[in-house]
Order: structure tokens, then sequence, then C-alpha cells
């Protein structure tokens, strides 16, 4: 086989449905979707990498390759995004909000926060609530703003009672 035909096929394998590339593409993408849907609780690497099925270290270069960011810097900017939105939304102080995201310092959310969006989190809000509706009760958010765990039904359909 010569060169250019050695490079179409491989081309044709690389998309091929079972080929490795696109099952690194499905294990980078339920990575993505765990954080999305974990992203307010302690994640760690090992924990994403596993979601993934994969290494931390292959997952971080897959990843990187993928999305242009690591997975860490990746829940960060997630963390910050639905910060922003209940800063802009809720009646809840900057405090409430880190912890909400899934910070545990205030200090490293400022700093974050103000890194990625140019300006501090008091400031955000501050200016989001200058021309905005009136918020949402904190008491709302904080009931009905994180995941609820799943519960186990422990009583019987009433179909399938006897009496």
């Amino acid at each position: 086989m010569t060169g250019p035909d050695r490079r179409r096929a491989a081309r044709r394998t690389a998309a091929s449905p079972g080929s490795a590339a696109v099952e690194t593409l499905v294990a980078v993408r339920r990575a993505r979707d765990f954080v999305d849907r974990h992203y307010a609780e302690p994640l760690d690497l090992a924990g994403i990498a596993a979601a993934a099925g994969y290494s931390r270290y292959h997952l971080v270069r897959a990843f990187k390759a993928a999305y242009g960011e690591t997975p860490g810097r990746y829940l960060q900017r997630r963390r910050v995004e639905r910060a922003q939105e209940l800063l802009r939304v809720a009646d809840l102080n900057v405090t409430e909000v880190c912890h909400l995201v899934g910070f545990t310092s205030l200090g490293s959310f400022s700093r974050l926060f103000s890194e990625l969006v140019g300006v501090s989190p008091s400031r955000f809000q501050r200016d989001a609530l200058a021309s905005a509706p009136r918020l949402i009760p904190g008491c709302y958010v904080l009931m009905w703003g994180r995941p609820q765990p799943k519960t186990a039904i422990l009583e019987k359909p009433a179909a399938a009672r006897t009496f």
C-alpha cells in the first residue's frame, strides 16, 4: 500500500464505530457528563477517571485533546458558571453560593471567579441585581437546588397489596 492509500485506510479505521478514537470520545463524554451531573459534590480526578473507565493520566490527555482543557479546569469552570447563575437569580450571599456549587474555600472561589469572569462575585451580584427582576428566595434554592439522593420505595404499590 502506498503512502496516500495508507493514510486513507487509517482515516477510515479511525472513524469506524468500533475504533479507538470513537471509544475515546465516548469515554471522554462520559467523564464530562459525570462532571456536569456531580459538579457540586467533592470530585477528584480518580473519581472522574473511574466514571470514564480510564486511568487518571490517560483521561487528562484525552480530555484535553477533545475539549482543550483538563477535567479539573472544566470542573472549575462549570462550578463558576453555575455560581454566576445563582448570583444572578437567587437571594443568597456569596458564601452560600460558594458552598452550593462545590467549593470549600471562599478565598479560592473568589479568586477563581474573578479570574474567569473578570469581576469579584460580590461585584457580579451587585451588577446583576441592578437591572434584574425579583430574586428567588434563598430557602427555595437551598431546598431544591441540590440533587436529591435516590431513595428506595419501601412500600408495595397499592395494586399489589393483599388484605
